[in-house]
């Protein structure tokens, strides 16, 4: 995998976009009803059960290995920006010019540019790219603070040990078998910061995601989830940087009734569609 399978390749067009307010995923697995789409829109309980399962291994594997990197000192705190849980909204502020590892960097030392950086960092740590250790480390260098990084490194490696790889169906250097494409993307639908100083900032990012493996004979077929990230950031460089991050499930909708594509249409559109530069 690289980077750009995560959607910040520069040759899959890098775009910038405002974050939508709960748009639903056209590629959500199909529940109730029969109907066409193969694997997955036969995909069984016990299936569903297993990719769910994954996921929360992972956020658990996740939150140990950045257990205690951040400070709460100053999460009551306030200066400049009010901070606020208003609808996530255009702000017209202009947006970042910088990337730094194929991801956004140069961001506001404000509440809004702190939610841009926790929505981007959100999409870099659920991509593909973490799946495997080269990208995974450029990933982590990028985004987090020195000392961060460098205490990470070593859980990170650990927590994507090849049991959990092949739980997910993967080659233990996270690689997809012959013929299939892991996808795992991570897709901001909207942000809040909890707490706001000009030096360090609390962000939640409630997203959705797509996470499994597209292609014929998969027994991990690509699934939907629902979860919110909470990071903490620094000022860092003249930039935000992370020092911690954890994960929990939900808010998750009710899924919506529709056909699940078949495997050749999930493959098709994850190659075929890069990602997004979020910004408020």
């Amino acid at each position: 995998m690289s980077l750009g399978e995560d959607g910040y390749d520069e040759d899959h067009g890098l775009t910038r976009t405002r974050l939508p307010e709960g748009e639903g995923d056209p590629y959500a697995p199909r529940r109730g009803r029969g109907g066409r789409g193969g694997a997955r829109a036969g995909m069984s309980s016990r299936n569903l059960i297993t990719v769910v399962g994954v996921v929360v291994l992972l956020i658990a594997a996740i939150a140990f290995a950045n257990r205690g990197g951040g400070s709460d000192s100053d999460d009551a705190k306030k200066s400049g920006d009010e901070v606020s849980a208003g609808a996530t909204a255009p702000s017209g502020v202009k947006p970042v010019g910088g990337k730094n590892g194929g991801i956004a960097s140069g961001f506001a030392r404000t509440q809004q540019g702190a939610q841009s950086a926790a929505t981007n960092f959100a999409v870099a740590l659920g991509g593909s790219g973490m799946f495997e250790k080269a990208s995974r480390h450029a990933i982590v260098d990028a985004i987090h603070t020195p000392d961060a990084a460098r205490d990470l490194q070593t859980k990170l490696d650990q927590a994507y040990g090849t049991g959990f790889l092949k739980s997910l169906g993967l080659n233990d250097d996270g690689s997809a078998p012959k013929g299939q494409t892991f996808v795992s993307r991570t897709i901001p639908v909207g942000t809040k910061a909890t707490a706001f100083n000009d030096s360090e900032a609390t962000v939640e990012v409630w997203c959705t995601g797509l996470v499994g493996l597209a292609g014929e004979g998969s027994t991990k077929p690509v699934a939907q989830t629902w979860f919110t990230v909470t990071e903490k950031l620094r000022w860092t460089n003249d930039d935000w940087k992370l020092t911690s991050s954890e994960q929990k499930q939900g808010p998750a909708p009710v899924s919506g009734d529709l056909r699940a594509s078949s495997a050749d249409e999930i493959t098709n559109a994850v190659n075929g569609y890069g990602g997004f530069t979020y910004a408020r």
